[in-house]
């Protein structure tokens, strides 16, 4: 009856959740390793795969792809030649 214990008996404390994250950690990290291995075929769920970046978006900008584009002006010019110029 002196049992004064502020969570009611179906909260998760503080530790449970701390250990819970630890073992979702490890888990993501065997399942990472097994990855590596050629031929297998680990099996992620959605949070553990964005939680191992696989949502990160890395591709190049529309703004970044268009001014790389400049590089190639040179190459993709018509150049004109010696048989171009005595046709005129």
């Amino acid at each position: 009856m002196n049992d004064r214990d502020p969570l009611p008996k179906n909260d998760v404390t503080f530790i449970e959740k701390a250990d819970d994250r630890a073992n979702a950690a490890g888990a993501l990290r065997e399942k990472l390793l097994d990855a590596m291995t050629p031929g297998y075929q680990a099996e992620f769920d959605p949070d553990e795969a964005e939680q191992a970046g696989a949502f990160i978006e890395d591709a190049l900008s529309e703004q970044d792809a268009a001014e790389s584009d400049i590089d190639l002006v040179d190459i993709t010019a018509p150049v004109a030649t010696a048989t171009t110029k005595a046709r005129r």
